[in-house]
């Protein structure tokens, strides 16, 4: 029978015979290093990566990533806690009564919150699936969480498709949550248990829960703090962190709070240049950034008095010029997606060049570096799906180099093949 890639157990299948083929397809991997043909492919995948990551199957427990005396006050500041009576509400109260966990981890695959069954969670624990405890798949092997960040998909894993031996009992499905305005990865959501848990009705209500969750997060957005109730909104500061927009776009968008200000090129320019300067910029640095030719002091301070009228919130402060918050831009998600090997979340924040109008010679050489960075990881890796969405865009339609390595890495049965073979001979008679 036909494996599905969403589902773990394919409609009619018997999942204690699908369980025991696993088991065997796992010690065949594991002792050879073959992957058997009924396997599906995402989790022959992962097996490989962790496997190149050094993982032993047989031995390794998931690290212990966060040190537990901190742990209450990084939940407190991190952005999912506003969705947590949510996932509780939806999810916490029925899988503890169902004898199930519930998972919620950062962008990273650190436990935050893991919760349901107390019986079950002691019994996770001895596997170190805990609140504090990395489970990306670098860390802990194939899993629904880690798999999920890896792939920024929905995922479910039947048993022995785990390949660390001691999480093969378990059955997970899990989904990422994302900023419902960046698209940045926030976390995952996991449910954790038994075979049951390996059905197209629990990944079903996971993907659901993650919907009511980043909507939960866009309504906070949206609605202005209240004071003075007992039913007061409290957004907490990891999710009101300013956010400065500036790819693919001719000025910036800067976002404090509530409150949203589209920028000129010029002041564009010089809060990007800001946000990356935490210990402040003198005029005079601010100048050599700007131009190559010189800019006279009393000209920048001139531009950043205006700016500071449209930074609303945000305090520029003096001597030198610094912000007196840290300010994320969309420049920075994408670099932390392409570092922690999650290309597709990379290609899908990259929504263009950082402000392609600007002719400052500081803002050229972060274009650059952040599109180079991008192509180098992508050219370099093995995933076609996000190589392929690149070389679709505006960025890479006649990149002959990335046509030609998806040709390289594609499927032959991919229906997008002889498409993708055909772009690259009208490429190659273009350039030669």
């Amino acid at each position: 029978m036909a494996r599905s890639e969403d589902l773990a157990v394919p409609p009619g299948a018997d999942p204690a015979l699908l369980t025991r083929d696993l088991h065997r397809a796992h010690d065949e991997f594991v002792a050879s290093g073959r992957a058997h043909t009924g396997l599906r492919s995402l989790v022959i995948d992962s097996w490989q990566r962790s496997l190149a990551g050094g993982l032993d199957p047989e031995g390794d427990l998931p690290r212990m990533g966060i040190d537990l005396d901190l742990l209450d006050e990084i939940r407190k500041e991190h952005p999912l806690a506003l969705g947590m009576p949510v996932i509780r509400r939806l999810l916490v109260e029925s899988a503890t009564d169902a004898g199930l966990l519930v998972a919620v981890s950062d962008a990273a695959g650190q436990l935050l919150w893991v919760e349901g069954s107390s019986g079950l969670r002691s019994r996770a624990e001895g596997m170190h699936f805990m609140a504090g405890a990395d489970w990306s798949e670098a860390s802990a092997g194939t899993n629904a969480p880690g798999t999920a960040l890896a792939l920024d998909r929905p995922v479910q894993l039947l048993g022995p498709e785990h390949l660390a031996r001691q999480v093969t009992p378990w059955s997970c499905s899990a989904a990422p949550i994302h900023d419902p305005d960046t698209g940045a990865v926030l976390g995952v959501l996991d449910v954790t248990g038994g075979v049951e848990v390996a059905s197209p009705q629990s990944l079903g209500l996971v993907r659901a829960t993650v919907a009511a969750v980043e909507a939960e997060l866009r309504i906070a957005r949206l609605s202005p703090p209240q004071t003075g109730t007992g039913s007061s909104i409290h957004v907490t500061s990891g999710w009101s962190v300013p956010r400065l927009e500036v790819l693919g776009t001719h000025g910036a968008t800067l976002h404090v709070g509530a409150v949203t200000s589209r920028l000129s090129l010029r002041h564009s320019e010089l809060l990007l240049l800001l946000s990356r300067a935490s210990d402040g910029l003198t005029s005079a640095e601010l100048g050599l950034a700007l131009s190559d030719d010189e800019q006279a002091p009393v000209t920048i301070r001139a531009e950043l008095s205006r700016l500071r009228s449209a930074l609303g919130p945000l305090e520029l402060e003096s001597r030198p010029y610094r912000l007196n918050q840290v300010v994320q831009s969309d420049l920075e998600v994408v670099r932390e997606h392409v570092r922690a090997g999650r290309l597709r979340s990379a290609v899908a924040a990259y929504r263009g060049p950082v402000l392609p109008a600007s002719t400052a010679p500081a803002v050229e050489e972060l274009r650059e570096d952040l599109h180079l960075e991008l192509r180098s990881a992508l050219l370099a890796g093995t995933d076609a799906d996000a190589l392929l969405s690149f070389a679709d865009t505006q960025h890479g339609r006649e990149d002959l180099e990335v046509w030609t390595r998806v040709l390289q890495i594609l499927p032959f049965t991919s229906p997008r093949y002889a498409q993708v073979e055909a772009h690259v001979a009208r490429l190659d008679d273009l350039y030669t």
